[in-house]
């Protein structure tokens, strides 16, 4: 039996931070959104040991990696003896504040509870996810939804319309937590209203998503990595709805109507060695 799975990336269309918890974590709030960009992982019983291979970018396949720790915790909470063969194939890009490490974690938490058929329901499996990282949870569920708390408390929400997105990413990458650590309120932070972007959503209104897009953290990595106002300025320029800068960065995506205006922007896009991808957000 051999299960594939695909762990999709995700944006941010907003995101808050409230204040700082007794836990040491910042309280947030952020409409989160499943993109097509994905990592494709496939899972192989064998014998007793966790065996994990990565292609498509330099990351160690031990027990550092989420994918491994997820199977860790997802076979000493079933109590499975079996083991697995686990082939990841990286196309999100790393450390980008797009959620390609928490995306791993959740597909194989969802592709491992079916293998090892330990029968735990997708809450469940939710809160398995909130021990790995704070975007775990939402990978799980995917679409479009609130989070709150430190990102694992999620309330669905109605789907975004289709969007084409341009990801822009630089040849830099940054630190969460150094991101976070940075962060002090002030006039600078751009705050979003989530309220007014979860009407543009529920009334599918793309002007009112491209223009109520904010990052509480984006002053501060582009404070650290200046290149991001540039990006942001040359999406711009190109075309883009709306600008934003994904979670604590350093990727910043450009909103179109449509995968083709999507391309067309990019095709624009003067770019000075960062990546570029075309893609779209997704229901699921």
């Amino acid at each position: 039996m051999i299960i594939t799975a695909a762990a999709r990336a995700k944006i941010n269309l907003t995101l808050d931070i409230l204040g700082k918890r007794p836990d040491g974590y910042h309280e947030v709030e952020m409409v989160m959104q499943s993109i097509e960009l994905h990592d494709s992982l496939e899972f192989i019983p064998a014998g007793r040991d966790i065996i994990l291979t990565v292609e498509g970018a330099d990351l160690a396949p031990g027990p550092d990696n989420l994918v491994y720790q997820a199977a860790e915790l997802l076979r000493r909470q079933g109590r499975i003896k079996a083991g697995v063969k686990i082939r990841l194939i990286k196309a999100i890009p790393v450390a980008a504040g797009l959620g390609g490490g928490s995306a791993n974690a959740a597909a194989a938490l969802k592709a491992l509870n079916e293998l090892w058929e330990t029968g735990l329901s997708l809450s469940e499996l939710m809160s398995l996810g909130a021990q790995l990282g704070s975007d775990v949870p939402f990978c799980l569920l995917g679409g479009t939804a609130l989070a709150k708390g430190r990102g694992e408390l999620l309330e669905r929400l109605p789907p975004c319309p289709r969007l084409g997105l341009v990801l822009i990413k630089p040849q830099f990458s940054v630190s969460t937590a150094s991101v976070y650590r940075a962060y002090t309120p002030g006039p600078a932070v751009n705050r979003p209203d989530n309220q007014v972007m979860i009407s543009a959503i529920r009334n599918k209104d793309i002007n009112g998503i491209a223009q109520n897009l904010a990052n509480a953290l984006e002053s501060v990595t582009t404070r650290m990595h200046p290149e991001i106002g540039r990006i942001k300025a040359k999406l711009s320029r190109a075309g883009a709805l709306g600008v934003l800068m994904c979670g604590s960065g350093p990727t910043v995506f450009g909103l179109a109507a449509d995968t083709e205006t999507a391309r067309g922007i990019a095709g624009c896009y003067k770019s000075d060695g960062e990546e570029v991808f075309v893609t779209a957000t997704v229901d699921r």
